[in-house]
């Protein structure tokens, strides 16, 4: 992954999703949302993204249910859970299972931008984020 990394959001309410996705996008970031955990599975950026950020509470697979998914199918891809209902045993399946972060809605710019950048340092670390490529981008993206 050389380019700008893709920074995916799935949210079954448009205005957390697209107001999520802008503020993603204001960071410098590529995204893509999706309406559903479903959705989001049935399509080809999984091995593509750099992050996920996705909402607890949908209809169908809750955010919880999509990171076990993920991880069960060998994806290690860095998740962000956000919820407008927090309960410390949800917050704990998430980061036991792997979550940088578990943000209460509504949450600042500073934590999300917190937890974007612990997840865009976790793919670099792997080699999965080229350290050169990111000298392109733009300053609000670089950690």
């Amino acid at each position: 992954m050389s380019e700008v990394p893709l920074i995916s959001i799935v949210d079954d309410d448009a205005l957390a999703r697209d107001g999520i996705g802008a503020l993603v996008e204001s960071l410098g970031y590529n995204v893509i949302a999706f309406t559903s955990a479903e959705h989001f599975l049935q399509s080809d950026v999984i091995t593509k993204m750099a992050c996920l950020i996705t909402d607890l509470q949908m209809p169908g697979l809750n955010g919880l249910e999509l990171q076990e998914a993920l991880r069960s199918q060998g994806h290690r891809t860095p998740i962000i859970l956000i919820t407008a209902y927090p309960n410390e045993n949800h917050r704990n399946r998430a980061l036991d299972g792997g979550a940088v972060g578990f943000l209460s809605k509504p949450f600042d710019e500073a934590s999300l931008v917190e937890c974007l950048t612990a997840a865009i340092k976790s793919r670099a670390l792997d080699g999965d984020i080229d350290l050169m490529a990111m000298a392109t981008w733009s300053p609000r993206n670089r950690f």
